[in-house]
């Protein structure tokens, strides 16, 4: 009769932590992205859980911070700055590459001057200035062969209107190594320095503006901004709404854990 007891009382206790566990629900893992990025985009196609941010650099500083488990950003930036050497050493890019994509620059739509720029990206590529200028930030097995075009630029088109007004605003973010500041403040970085190669092909001097990535069409359609040069994956979204160039580097979606 004890026996029994005892028996029935374990099958009491085993059916008491049967119901416990399957009350726990089970944590998700919380992604941090850029709004209105590439990233975003994609998980938010996965299903993911996700803690919206105004950057690229926010979202590591999230998981640096425990704020977030991941994040998930362009794995050109990735590469320089997560691991040993550089502003992350303690973050980690997983084999875990959610996408496969293209770089672009996004002009006003029906704009001529994403055919000057292309012209630029031409000759730049033919005379190996870009792939120098790649060097310099480590991004040259990322570029695109550029092939053989001539710019149509129209007499009241968007160039004439930069020229008239004398500076070419470039729409960016603090995003390493195509958009960043270095120690004097001076905006460099793969982008910014071919942006500057542009605007003095154009003869005007040269702006850069931190917009938020969420609005940058409605930058560019406000004229508050003439470009948007800032690592842009050429999505169906971004040809729709913007004026794009040429694809010029290749770029994938890649997660980041500590």
């Amino acid at each position: 009769m004890k026996t029994k007891r005892i028996i029935a009382l374990l099958l009491v206790a085993v059916m008491m932590l049967a119901l416990c566990a399957c009350g726990k629900k089970e944590k998700k893992t919380v992604y941090a992205v850029e709004a209105g990025s590439a990233g975003e985009e994609v998980a938010k196609e996965k299903g993911y859980e996700i803690n919206s941010v105004d950057s690229q650099a926010k979202a590591l500083m999230e998981v640096k911070a425990g704020t977030s488990d991941a994040a998930i950003i362009d794995s050109l930036m990735a590469g320089a700055m997560v691991g040993a050497g550089t502003s992350y050493p303690d973050l980690k890019i997983t084999d875990q590459k959610l996408t496969e994509e293209l770089y672009g620059i996004g002009c006003r739509k029906g704009s001529d001057l994403a055919s000057f720029i292309n012209e630029v990206l031409y000759t730049t590529y033919e005379s190996g200035e870009m792939q120098k200028i790649a060097e310099t930030y480590g991004v040259q097995a990322a570029l695109i062969k550029q092939e053989a075009c001539t710019a149509n630029v129209e007499a009241d088109g968007d160039v004439a209107y930069i020229q008239d007004k004398g500076t070419l605003i470039v729409g960016i973010t603090d995003f390493a190594p195509m958009d960043y500041q270095n120690e004097n403040g001076e905006w460099i970085g793969f982008d910014a320095d071919m942006a500057k190669i542009v605007a003095e092909k154009l003869g005007v001097a040269i702006e850069f503006v931190e917009i938020e990535w969420n609005n940058k069409v409605f930058e560019l359609d406000g004229k508050g901004i003439d470009v948007v040069w800032n690592g842009m994956t050429l999505t169906d979204a971004v040809k729709t709404a913007m004026e794009c160039t040429v694809a010029y580097c290749n770029n994938a979606q890649v997660v980041i854990t500590k």
